[in-house]
């Protein structure tokens, strides 16, 4: 590494490399002194030494070290002189477009030159040589050898200088220029593969961006100069895309749009926006999407008509009509139908795209599949008053394929205008977005739409039609067209019809399709079991009174018994599940290894088969490159057999020969060849010059002499005509002058016949215009009579109605007269059941008087006194627990216990006292609930008891 006390002596040193002829250490020299550390503050000196130093690196094309010098300049300018890295910057790409240009002109030249014959060999020596190795044209040759290596520098001089320059704030004009220079390189050489790949770099670079913040010198986005520069930078690789048709990259180029500004949360420019949406249709156009195809063309036509006043009125008619025909052009059927749930939440995700890249703003948790429909937009066409600015014939379009019922003759109606459409198109003067609108694309999709509308309607009114009757309504479309739209609007549910071409016939109807019918029939039947089991087992109803629901309590705890153990058996499972899914996660983790270790052997394997391969091209190499020597030598030997007429023999030695040195050789004897044989067809073209003017000289006179001749002849010819057609003319006047006289003697009979035909035929159109007047007043007779008997026939059917209506009104009377006299009765019956409840209800509260006083007589007579402490009998415990009235209602323990004076004894019928206990064994019941008891409490008849609950209720 050589080391120089200042830089202006490396670049002396490397001048004098330069001129001797070593630019390989020229480079190296200066390389050494950019990288080296003892030159880290700028002066001009440097930059003088950086634009030699890129000078080398094109000469060379030395990318790499072209990107390491100017990566290490770029660290000396940064803080100082940015200005001088730009002008560096600009020099480099200057010098490599500049090269790449001369090569592809050099080429063409070479082309051009190459492509003149050689008047003498049959073939020249340089495509005899490469005719042995390659079967390529002069134009590829030369291509491969001189433009496709300088192009490819140039692309690598873009992608180093934006490498270089990325997401810095103070040079990101530079770098949005690189930008659009590598845009327009990617245009110019149709170089699509290199523009994607450009695209994803500069993606690439605002992602870096967005993830690294603490970057210093990072570019500020909120700023609007920045701003500006990224946003054009995106909008200029959306309009290449679309130039070199990469739809898909140009979506993407819209997504990068769209998602920059929702980082920035800035809306660009309307005029920008219009390039926007202008690109967006014809996305939309070429990937079929034709409903976000019309959105986009709604949203581009409200920013021409809101921004734009210099619009005229006819472009606001083409972009209106191309509004309508984008709407009309998008199926009138769901194309969802029928999918899979998979497939619907994709379109739902696809739909939340499309939609926020025409701005129109969504909620993604909803189901955003039919906010923009079809119906929608044409709604909003309406409302918004595009239809008062189309064109009338697309006017008139839309009102026959939306609002007109005309089954047999819509396409026929539709067709003309489809020509009229088809012809309007014109160039937009002042909105260079859209530089032009066809209208003839919508075409094709209008006239599946009239297909759907004939089929649609005809549907509606017939059941059966004939193939070749339907085939005829539609004239723009074969059958077979027809049937492929029909199929698809089938599968879409729009319309139902059947096609049997055994028949000859359509058939039209209601019925649903074998597939829909077998499409849901678990889901019917499941409804059906459902509808039978409820009818079978009716649902029970829940009680509300306590008395009721304990006789269950038994087997609600049994249930929730029996539910917690199934709860603890489901946790049970799980848990054994929760194990089974650890050990098959362990188990699908060793598979996974042992599959990585796998693909590490394969790639081992390739990795070894890959060095095979490449041993064995390098031999394959070496025994071409020797087989090119030898073949090289017996060229040589017959441009030397060739060369001995002259008496020279090239200076060659036949070790070094090569394939180069045998191109220039055979180019050096082409060209010496052809200048002598230029020389020959010079010497050749003045002789045969002085031998044409002696010919021409000498036969002057001789044609002079043959033209006089030739007009004498004419002349004569011309006077014997003459005199023929005259004489033949005075024979043709005499022969009609005597067909005169033989016929004017027939002139009398003629008149007759005439007069007797014109008396026949007036006779004739008289009997037609008396039996024509006498069939019109027949019609209008008839007419008359039909029209009577229709005014009969409808005052007979209103008269009817009215006495129908009539009797209606009378049964509705008196249906609700009875209404009203059953309501009189039920409440008449009611207020005598109320009565007799009543007295039930005294009679009951006088039996239990009595049977309260009876009971505390008995226990008066039954009490010892209270100093002999004698226990009472056990029998007269259930009458102490029955102490208390009973009226039928639930007693508590504490009531049943509570010691009460005993109620006197109960007297039957013939006025005897019944000493006799309750049975021991029934606790719960008292003396009127025991079914021997023959009180007055069991006499209670259950049409009292019925009565009462329903007086309570």
């Amino acid at each position: 590494m050589a080391t120089f006390q200042k830089p202006e002596n490396a670049l002396k040193r490397a001048e004098e490399l330069i001129n001797v002829g070593q630019k390989q250490a020229a480079l190296q020299a200066l390389h050494d002194l950019i990288t080296s550390k003892r030159y880290r503050a700028w002066q001009k000196t440097l930059e003088r030494i950086m634009f030699k130093y890129v000078e080398l690196c094109v000469d060379m094309r030395k990318g790499r070290f072209a990107k390491d010098g100017l990566i290490q300049y770029r660290i000396v300018c940064q803080l100082v002189n940015v200005s001088s890295l730009e002008e560096v910057i600009k020099y480099f790409i200057h010098l490599s477009t500049e090269r790449a240009e001369q090569a592809r002109s050099k080429a063409q030249a070479l082309e051009d030159a190459l492509d003149v014959d050689d008047l003498e060999a049959d073939k020249r020596p340089e495509d005899l040589m490469l005719s042995y190795v390659s079967g390529e044209k002069e134009k590829d040759r030369s291509d491969r050898e001189l433009v496709t290596p300088w192009f490819k520098f140039l692309w690598e001089t873009y992608r180093t200088v934006l490498e270089i320059l990325r997401n810095n704030s103070k040079l990101e004009a530079l770098y949005a220029m690189t930008a659009h220079r590598a845009f327009q390189f990617c245009k110019q050489y149709k170089r699509t593969t290199e523009f994607r790949r450009l695209c994803e770099i500069i993606r690439n670079h605002l992602i870096n961006l967005n993830k690294y913040k603490d970057q210093r010198d990072r570019p500020d986005l909120s700023s609007p100069e920045s701003l500006q520069l990224y946003v054009d930078t995106r909008f200029e690789q959306l309009k290449i895309a679309t130039e070199l048709e990469l739809w898909q990259e140009a979506f993407r180029s819209v997504e990068d749009i769209h998602g920059l500004m929702c980082m920035v949360k800035k809306t660009p420019k309307p005029s920008l926006m219009v390039i926007y949406y202008a690109k967006l249709t014809e996305i939309f156009w070429v990937a079929e999407s034709h409903l976000y195809h019309a959105f986009a063309w709604l949203k581009l036509f409200t920013l021409q008509k809101t921004y734009n006043k210099n619009l005229t009125q006819k472009d606001l008619q083409l972009i209106a009509s191309s509004v309508l025909l984008a709407a009309l052009a998008v199926a009138p059927y769901d194309h969802k139908h029928g999918v899979s749930h998979m497939e619907l939440e994709n379109e739902k995700e696809r739909n939340f795209r499309m939609t926020s890249l025409i701005s129109f703003s969504l909620d993604p948790k909803r189901d955003n599949r039919e906010v923009l429909t079809r119906s929608s937009l044409l709604s909003e066409l309406t409302a918004k008053g595009i239809m008062s600015c189309v064109a009338q014939e697309v006017k008139d379009l839309y009102h026959l394929l939306e609002h007109e019922f005309f089954p047999l003759d819509l396409a026929s109606k539709v067709q003309p205008l489809l020509t009229k459409i088809s012809k309007l198109s014109g160039k937009l003067a002042s909105a260079s977005s859209v530089p032009e609108v066809q209208l003839s694309q919508y075409v094709p999709a209008l006239e599946k739409l009239a297909t759907l509308r004939v089929l649609q309607q005809a549907s509606q009114v017939y059941q059966t039609m004939k193939i070749e009757v339907l085939s005829g309504m539609i004239p723009f479309c074969t059958i077979s067209v027809v049937e492929k739209v029909a199929v698809e609007a089938v599968k879409r549910n729009f319309i139902t019809m059947k096609v049997d071409h055994m028949k000859g016939a359509v058939l039209f109807s209601d019925m649903d399709l074998e597939s829909d019918r077998l499409r849901d029939h678990l889901a019917t039947f499941s409804e059906n079991l459902n509808s039978v089991r409820s009818m079978i087992f009716a649902p029970v109803k829940k009680t509300s009174k306590l008395g009721d629901s304990l006789p269950g309590l038994a087997e609600i705890v049994d249930k929730e018994h029996k539910r917690l153990l199934a709860r603890k058996s489901i946790i049970e499972k799980r848990k054994e599940e929760q194990e089974r899914q650890m050990l098959e996660m362990e188990r699908e983790e060793e598979s996974k290894r042992l599959k990585q270790q796998k693909i590490v052997e394969e790639a081992e394997q390739k990795r070894l088969a890959s060095e095979y391969t490449r041993r064995e091209e390098q031999r394959i190499r070496r025994e071409i490159e020797e087989r090119e020597r030898e073949e090289a030598k017996a060229l040589l030997l017959e441009a030397e057999k060739r060369s001995k007429k002259k008496g020279k023999k090239p200076v060659i030695e036949g070790d070094k020969v090569t394939k180069q040195t045998l191109i220039e050789l055979a180019l050096t004897e082409q060209l010496r060849e052809r200048q002598e044989m230029e020389k020959k067809l010079q010497k050749l073209a003045k002789t045969m010059d002085y031998m044409e003017r002696a010919k021409r000289e000498e036969e002057a006179p001789l044609i002079e002499a043959a033209y006089q001749k030739r007009l004498e002849e004419e002349r004569n010819l011309h006077e014997r005509d003459q005199l023929q057609e005259i004489e033949l003319s005075r024979q043709h006047h005499t022969g009609d002058l005597q067909e005169k006289n033989r016929l004017s003697r027939m002139i009398t009979y003629k008149d007759i016949f005439q007069e007797k035909i014109l008396k026949q035929r007036e006779a004739e159109h008289n009997r037609l215009v008396t039996e024509r007047e006498e069939r019109l007043r027949g019609i209008l007779e008839a007419r008359r009579q039909e029209r009577e008997r229709l005014r009969k026939l409808l005052y007979y059917l209103r008269t009817e109605e009215e006495r129908l209506t009539q009797l209606h009104e009378e049964e509705e009377a008196r249906k609700l007269e009875e209404a009203e006299r059953k309501k009189r009765e039920e409440a008449e019956r009611r207020a005598k059941l109320d009565e007799i409840a009543e007295k039930q209800r005294q009679r009951e509260r006088e039996a239990e008087e009595k049977e309260k006083a009876r009971r505390e007589a008995l226990l008066r007579r039954s009490v010892e006194p209270a100093a002999r402490h004698i226990e009472p009998p056990p029998a007269a415990r259930p009458v102490e627990a029955s102490a208390a009235p009973t009226t039928g209602r639930y007693v508590p323990r504490f009531r049943r216990e509570t010691p009460s004076a005993a109620p006197p004894p109960e007297t039957d019928r013939w006025g005897r006292q019944d000493e006799r206990p309750p049975p021991a064994s029934d606790k719960w019941r008292g003396e009127d609930r025991r079914p021997g008891s023959f009180g007055p409490r069991s006499s209670t008849s259950w049409t009292s008891s019925r009565a009462s609950r329903g007086s309570e209720r």
